[in-house]
């Protein structure tokens, strides 16, 4: 009986301190694609764009990041180049990605590349608000910074790289 008990306390505290960690993750949207054939459906990225992965490459090379997720386009792969990274993973819908990273990646930093009508989704599906309206097709120079703790995120945004909106 007094194993039993035992066994059941230490679930009880495992569960807690699943539930008190905080994930990091940082959300951005792929870098500037190449937009020279618009029947393109799954373009690179521009040479501005490959500028840019490299500025993000820059702005986290202090980060420690222990797993990437990328939807499966060159676009989203391609800015997540640049980034040290173990182990890059697709997605390609929300809920899926936001239950994966809460059943495996509990407590660690985590990085996703999405899309401009997918990232203040991602954001929201964490549990955080929308730090902005909307993304524009315009908009490559954002990145969020989530501290998810159970249901709930903080959300700060910052930019990286050359400005898009001076």
């Amino acid at each position: 009986m007094k194993k039993f008990f035992f066994l059941i306390s230490l679930s009880f505290l495992c569960l807690i301190n699943a539930q008190a960690q905080t994930t990091e993750i940082w959300v951005v949207r792929h870098a500037e694609k190449d937009k020279s054939n618009p029947q393109e459906k799954n373009p690179d990225l521009s040479e501005e764009g490959k500028t840019r992965a490299r500025d993000l490459a820059i702005y986290l090379k202090k980060e420690k990041l222990d797993v990437a997720f990328s939807t499966p386009y060159k676009r989203t792969r391609q800015t997540l180049d640049s980034l040290v990274i173990p182990k890059v993973i697709d997605y390609t819908d929300i809920k899926s990605l936001v239950e994966k990273v809460k059943a495996d990646y509990l407590g660690k930093k985590i990085i996703i590349a999405g899309h401009s009508n997918t990232v203040l989704e991602i954001i929201e599906a964490f549990g955080g608000k929308r730090p902005r309206e909307e993304l524009t097709d315009d908009d490559y120079d954002f990145i969020f910074r989530l501290n998810v703790k159970g249901d709930k995120a903080k959300v700060k945004m910052s930019q990286y790289g050359v400005p898009h909106h001076l």
